[in-house]
C-alpha cells in the first residue's frame, strides 16, 4: 500500500504564535513530528504542507519534501483539514502519483514515537478500514452515558437517548475521543466520500503518560514539563 504522509502546518497560530517552529527543548517543534514520519518505514512519501516560508524553509532543512505551497484560502484560522488533504492529493494526482491512502500528522502532537506510529499503519492496513485514528479513553466523569444535553421543553436528557442513567460507575461502556496524533484514511474515501473516517473506522489508544496536544501556552508549559521529565 502506498501512503502519503502529510505533516500539515500553517503560519499565524493564534494560541501560540509561530508554534511549528517554535523552540520545544532545542528542537522546532516542527522536527519532532518529520523525525518520527521521515523514520517510518511504511510512509512511501513525507511533505509539507504550509502557507508559510519560514516553515517551509525549516521542514527543507529537516529532510522533508515541500513540493507546493499552501493555497492561502486554505491556510485560515477556520480551514478545515479535509480540503488540505485533497489539495495534496490532486498535486500528485495531477503529476500521474497516486497513493492508496493517506496518513495526517499533525505537529501538535510532538511524542507519538516510532514503534506507536508503525504499529498504527500496519493495524489500518491489516484491519482493511477505511481509517484509523488514535484516541484517548474518556474519563467516566464525561462518558456519554453519564451527560446530557437539552430538550425541546428546556429540559435536560441523556446524551446517548436512554431513558434510565446508568448508576455504576463500573457498568459504563469505554468510551474514546479523537487526540490528533494519527489519522489514516483511504484515498478513495477522501475523494469519493468527502470524509476523514469513512464507515469503518480502527483506533490505536495513545499512552497517556507523554501526551499533549499543543493548542495553548499551558499545553505548550505542559509539553515543556514532559519533555523535562523524559
Amino acid at each position: 500500500m502506498r501512503i502519503l504522509g502529510l505533516i500539515p502546518a500553517r503560519g499565524g497560530s493564534k494560541g501560540v504564535p509561530g508554534k511549528n517552529i517554535k523552540l520545544l527543548g532545542k528542537k522546532p517543534l516542527l522536527q519532532y513530528t518529520s523525525e518520527i514520519a521521515l523514520a517510518s518505514k511504511y510512509l512511501s512519501k513525507v511533505v509539507l504542507s504550509s502557507d508559510d516560508d519560514a516553515i517551509i524553509a525549516i521542514a527543507k532543512e529537516l529532510g522533508v519534501e515541500v513540493p507546493f505551497k499552501r493555497p492561502s484560502n486554505l491556510a485560515e484560522d477556520a480551514s478545515p483539514t479535509l480540503p488540505v488533504i485533497k489539495h495534496a492529493l490532486q498535486f500528485y494526482k495531477d503529476k500521474g502519483e497516486h497513493f492508496d491512502a493517506v496518513c495526517l500528522l499533525q505537529v501538535t502532537s510532538p511524542f507519538r514515537t516510532l514503534e506507536f506510529l508503525d504499529e498504527a499503519i500496519n493495524k489500518f492496513v491489516k484491519k482493511g478500514t477505511d481509517s484509523l485514528v488514535s484516541v484517548q479513553e474518556v474519563p467516566h466523569e464525561y462518558n456519554p452515558h453519564w451527560t446530557f444535553k437539552m430538550n425541546d421543553e428546556g429540559n435536560l436528557k441523556i446524551t446517548t437517548g436512554e431513558k434510565n442513567i446508568i448508576s455504576r460507575r463500573q457498568e459504563l461502556p469505554i468510551t474514546y475521543h479523537r487526540d490528533g496524533s494519527v489519522y489514516l484514511t483511504k484515498t478513495n474515501v477522501i475523494e469519493e466520500h468527502n470524509s476523514l473516517f469513512g464507515d469503518s473506522m480502527a483506533f490505536m489508544v495513545t499512552p497517556k503518560e507523554d501526551y499533549v496536544n499543543i493548542d495553548t501556552l499551558k499545553d505548550w508549559e505542559k509539553a515543556e514539563s514532559i519533555l523535562k521529565n523524559k
